[in-house]
C-alpha cells in the first residue's frame, strides 16, 4: 500500500549550482530549500525543482507531484510512495546533515 506525504518547499530558481538542502521558515511550516538553475519562467524552475526532490530523497519522478504553489517559489509537493523511511530523510535534508546526498 503506498503512503502519501506532503513536503513543503522553497524553490531559489536561477541559481549558479543546484542544490537540496537547508530550511526556510515559509507560509507552509518548515520548507526544504531547493536551488534549481532553471529560471522561473514557464514552470521550469517547478519542474526542475520536482526532479529535484525525487532525486534527493529517492523516488522516483513519477511519485512527485505539485500540490500547491505553481506560481509561487513555495510550494506543496505530494509524494506518494511504498518507501517508510522518506520522513527521516527529509528531515535530514531540511537540517544540512545527510552526507548520501552528493548535491546537499
Amino acid at each position: 500500500m503506498a503512503d502519501a506525504l506532503t513536503v513543503a518547499v522553497r524553490v531559489k530558481p536561477g541559481a549558479s549550482r543546484p542544490r537540496v538542502g537547508g530550511r526556510y521558515d515559509g507560509p507552509y511550516g518548515p520548507a526544504l530549500v531547493i536551488a534549481v538553475n532553471a529560471p522561473a519562467v514557464d514552470g521550469r524552475a517547478t519542474e526542475a525543482a520536482r526532479r529535484a526532490l525525487a532525486g534527493a530523497l529517492g523516488v522516483r519522478r513519477t511519485a512527485v507531484s505539485l500540490r500547491s504553489g505553481a506560481a509561487s517559489r513555495d510550494k506543496l509537493f505530494l509524494i506518494t510512495t511504498a518507501e517508510t523511511d522518506l520522513s527521516d530523510r527529509l528531515r535530514r535534508l531540511r537540517e544540512g546533515t545527510d552526507p548520501t546526498d552528493p548535491i546537499c
